[in-house]
C-alpha cells in the first residue's frame, strides 16, 4: 500500500459539508496513522453564523452536532473516540453539559476533560475538541 494516498498513514486535513468554513489558518479534522483529530469546534452553525446570543443549551447541542458531523465527515464516529476536551467560560454549567453529553455519546466514554477559560472567541460560552480512531 502507499502511504502517501493512503488516510489511515499519511496526514489529510479536511473541512466536512455541513461546517462553516474555518475562521483561521486550520482545518477542522486532521487524520494520520489511523487517527482523526477534531479542532476545537464552537456554536457556529453550518452557514457561518456565531450563536453568541443564545442560550447555553442551544451553544452546547450546537457544539455536539458540530463534533459529530466532524467525526462522520473525517471518517469516524461517536462510538470511535478516545477523548474529548471541553472548555467552558462558567463551570456552572457544567451539569447541564454534562447531561447534554451523556444522551449525545451514549454507551461511549472516552477520556475526557473540562477547562474552564475567562473566555472564547466572539464571546461564545463552549468549545469542544476531540480525537478518535478511524
Amino acid at each position: 500500500m502507499n502511504h502517501d494516498t493512503d488516510p489511515h498513514h499519511y496526514p489529510v486535513t479536511l473541512n466536512p459539508v455541513g461546517l462553516a468554513t474555518p475562521g483561521g489558518h486550520y482545518s477542522h479534522v486532521a487524520s494520520g496513522n489511523g487517527m482523526l483529530f477534531i479542532s476545537g469546534q464552537l456554536p457556529i452553525d453550518a452557514s457561518g453564523h456565531k450563536l453568541t446570543e443564545a442560550s447555553f443549551e442551544v451553544q452546547a447541542r450546537q457544539v455536539l452536532a458540530n463534533v459529530e458531523t466532524a467525526l462522520i465527515g473525517g471518517g469516524s464516529e461517536i462510538g470511535k473516540l478516545l477523548q474529548v476536551r471541553i472548555y467552558l467560560t462558567d463551570v456552572a454549567h457544567w451539569p447541564l453539559f454534562n447531561q447534554l453529553y451523556a444522551a449525545w455519546a451514549g454507551a461511549a466514554r472516552p477520556a475526557r476533560a473540562v477547562v474552564p477559560v475567562p473566555a472564547l472567541h466572539f464571546g461564545l460560552q463552549i468549545e469542544v475538541e476531540a480525537t478518535a480512531l478511524l
